[in-house]
């Protein structure tokens, strides 16, 4: 298993995020977790490419200072919603590996966590999703807690991920 902590960076990681607290709580408990337990911690990030504010360089493209990275544990870098798009070279790296549970948090629940969880179930992976280890902002046609339920109690379940409580996350990462 690979914990996959997608897009939580410095320019998108606020209090706009639905249940940010609890969010933010459970993805840093999630991190301790898994690296006491030796579990493999690999970080996505989102480039929207130079001259956004929002790329390899720029201070808002970086991890969340509560999320950030050891030094020692592997970064990806995407320009799309899907982490599993050829060019970030996350699904060769995991093919490599033989890894085939990954389980996923990050942001936004309704694009990258979405799309990611999507094309893992697609590329035959076995998809974890964290209750509030996922999130996102409002937007034109949902509020960010419509989303947050619509893709982890009605669209993933059965269909594309096993979504489980915290304290299950917890369990399968001590396993």
């Amino acid at each position: 298993m690979v914990l996959l902590v997608v897009d939580t960076q410095k320019g998108i990681v606020d209090e706009r995020l639905y249940a940010f607290e609890k969010f933010v709580s459970n993805i840093k408990e999630l991190i301790r977790t898994a690296r006491e337990q030796g579990i493999e911690v690999v970080y996505v990030q989102h480039d929207d490419g130079p001259g956004t504010g929002f790329s390899i360089g720029d201070d808002e493209f970086e991890v969340y200072s509560g999320f950030a990275p050891l030094l020692t544990e592997k970064r990806f870098v995407k320009t799309v919603c899907s982490a599993f798009k050829k060019e970030s070279g996350l699904l060769e790296y995991l093919t490599e590996k033989d890894e085939k549970d990954v389980m996923v948090c990050g942001i936004m629940t309704d694009f990258c966590i979405n799309a990611t969880v999507e094309a893992g179930f697609e590329h035959g992976l076995h998809m974890i999703v964290p209750a509030y280890a996922n999130s996102t902002q409002d937007n034109e046609y949902m509020t960010g807690e419509q989303s947050y339920h619509y893709y982890n109690e009605f669209l993933w379940p059965d269909r594309y991920a096993d979504c489980v409580p915290m304290d299950k996350a917890l369990e399968l990462l001590k396993k």
